[in-house]
Parts: C-alpha cells; structure tokens; sequence
C-alpha cells in the first residue's frame, strides 16, 4: 500500500527532538520555527511532559467515555483558571476538526436553525453536516437540517448584519486570528459589534481557538485581546504539545443532554495527562509572559530585515509578509539555514509558529538567517 500524496513534503527525516530543536536522521540540528502547524506548545519532549504521559501510560490509557475519569475533571478545573473561562462547560474530543463539527451540531441543535456564517480564508466550516434537531433535543429524531455554509469577507460588518436579519442563521463562527489563511483578524470593532448582533439576532458566538488559543497570541485566548465573550470555544492544536487532543468550551447558559454531542477517542487518559501537564507548564514557567516578551523583541529584529511588507497576528503566531513569493525562502531556510518555518494561502507570507517558551537569542538566530538570504 502506498501512502495518500496529498502533502508536498520535504526531504528531511526527524529522528529526535528536544525544547526547540529537531534532528534528522544524518545528526543535523534544526531550530524549530513552526512545531507541526503550532502543537508543539511547550516545547519538543519537555520533560515534566515525558513524565506525566509515561507515568499514565503505566497505569491505564484508555477507555470510553462511559466511565468516570477524574483526569477530566481535573483538566476543565485547571483550563477554566487558566484561561479566565470558569464560566464554561467542557466537552473533549480528539481534534479540531472534531471540535468544530461538535460545536457546529451544537449552535443547530440550541437555536434549531441550520445555516452557518464563516469569512473567507478561514479553515473550518468548509463542508456542511447533517444534524437532526427537535424539540426535544433526541439525536436520532427524523427531522435532518443540511447545514449550510455562507463565507463572508471579514471585517464587513453590513454584510454581516444583512445575513443574520434573515433569521435563518444558526452561529458564525470565527477564528481568533486566522492561519492558514494568512494572518489576517478581526478588528476589536467589528469582534464587539459581531458579538451584539449575534445576541440580538440569537445566533450564537463561537470562536474558533484552535491554533490561536493557549497563549499563542500573548491571551490565553485570541478573542480576550477584544473584550468579548463567545458562547462556544474551540481549540485543540496548543493543548497536549502534539498529543491528539481536541475542546470545546460551551457557555453555562446552555444545558447539557445525554447524547447531544459524541466523541470516541476524546477525553482520554493519555490525552488528559498531556493536557494538565501543558497547562501546568505554561502556569509554572509563565509562558504566556515569555510570549509577549518575545514577541516585543522580534518586531523590533523583525525591522532590519529588508523586503518585509508586514508583520501579521499576534504573540507567537505570526506572519512575515514580504514583497515576493516565499517557497524558495522557505527551502533555503531548511537546507541552508537548517530552520524551519511555515507557509499560508498567502504565497508571500511566511508563518512563524515556535514553541511559547522560545528564547530571544533563538529569534535572534531566525533574524540573522533571514538577512543573510535576503542579501544574497
């Protein structure tokens, strides 16, 4: 059997990892610049991490969601107070894609309503779900609504308000600060005015934190840089630093129902001991700090370098915007340079996602590569 090709890939073998560095298979050393698309929170093979996945492991590591599994209960205390969203509910799945769709099934089970809004670039809300939605709430009632999607442009908000006057309009759902997509976020403005049409229109809130949540931004959450409060939160990609894992953090205004929301693999005993050990490590090493500290610094570096349009996005998930297409930059920066970075839909935006405790002297390296490329 071969393999799906649908990943371009580079020709680079990782065999071993540690804090923010990667080794291949020929002993070379890599300063990682983008930790899998933004997973890797605290850092390759941190070892209070190492030992809470390999101390849980010897005991249990699985099971269904059917039983009781304190680790859970311990994870949503400590994500609540971590994150200032104590007012919350928790529910836990295995992705962010999992995430998503559950939360989505949600807004259309609450409001009994099926059309989506999302904004363009985004990456989720890309395919529509059946979900059956009655009265009272039974998941395998007859009635299926097609959930159907509406991309918007971000930051307009007269075409928003015209889509949710007709009613029909279940939740929007927004990412943080995009990524893939290329870094591009809402204005505080239009976060505060989304967050009142949609209350007036009974449309819910959710906010899509999947790789912009975890203090990657420099808030635990992107959202609490606009002062809003969303009715349901998504984020997976930050939570267990690389160990499958996926939320969704639901307003206490909305009462749970048995059935209402499913998940096979989420929750778990590995993936709970993943996440606490996170959360623990961001508390104790006060790494939302180091991330704003950072990211101070490398706007100032980030100035020296010429050919840059743009500095995108916020804390540690940033977009470098240049005046030329990045592909050959971002090659001569693995082989050459032995850094690796990130690409996006913007063919000229390079996306810079490292590990929340990254060090200034580690920026300064990036910083220096970059102006030696961009010379020669």
């Amino acid at each position: 059997m071969e393999l799906f090709d649908v990943y371009p890939l580079y020709s680079v073998t990782p065999v071993k990892a540690e804090g923010a560095y990667v080794w291949d298979e020929n002993n070379t050393k890599y300063l990682d610049l983008y930790g899998g698309h933004g997973v890797i929170s605290i850092g390759h093979t941190h070892p209070k991490y190492v030992k809470a996945l390999s101390d849980q492991l010897s005991k249990i590591g699985f099971y269904s969601n059917s039983i009781q599994n304190p680790l859970q209960v311990e994870l949503a205390q400590k994500l609540g107070k971590l994150s200032g969203c104590e007012d919350y509910q928790l529910f836990l799945c295995n992705s962010g894609a999992e995430a998503n769709e559950n939360a989505l099934k949600l807004a259309s089970f609450i409001t009994g309503k099926s059309r989506i809004i999302s904004f363009t670039n985004s990456f989720h809300g890309r395919t529509s779900a059946a979900v059956a939605v009655t009265d009272n709430m039974k998941i395998n009632a007859p009635i299926n609504l097609q959930q159907e999607v509406t991309f918007l442009p971000l930051n307009n908000i007269e075409l928003l308000i015209q889509e949710l006057m007709k009613g029909d309009v279940a939740a929007v759902i927004i990412e943080g600060i995009q990524g893939v997509g290329g870094l591009d976020e809402g204005t505080t403005e239009f976060f505060q005015q989304l967050q009142e049409i949609c209350q007036e229109k009974e449309a819910l809130l959710i906010l899509d934190e999947i790789q912009s949540g975890y203090g990657r931004s420099g808030q635990f959450f992107a959202f609490q840089h606009h002062h809003i409060q969303p009715d349901i939160i998504t984020t997976a990609k930050g939570m267990a630093n690389g160990f499958p894992i996926g939320a969704v953090l639901i307003s206490n205004k909305y009462k749970a129902k048995h059935g209402m929301l499913g998940t096979t693999f989420g929750g778990n005993h590995l993936a709970c001991a993943a996440a606490i050990s996170v959360l623990n490590s961001i508390e104790e090493e006060n790494l939302i700090a180091n991330v704003n500290e950072v990211y101070k610094y490398f706007l100032e570096e980030i100035k020296l370098v010429s050919k840059v349009k743009k500095v995108k996005g916020k804390g540690l998930m940033l977009g470098i915007e240049f005046d030329f297409e990045v592909g050959d930059l971002r090659k001569k920066l693995i082989f050459d340079k032995h850094i690796f970075t990130g690409g996006s839909n913007n063919k000229n935006l390079l996306r810079i996602l490292p590990p929340l405790n990254i060090k200034k002297e580690q920026i300064a390296s990036f910083i220096n590569a970059l102006k030696e490329l961009i010379a020669s």
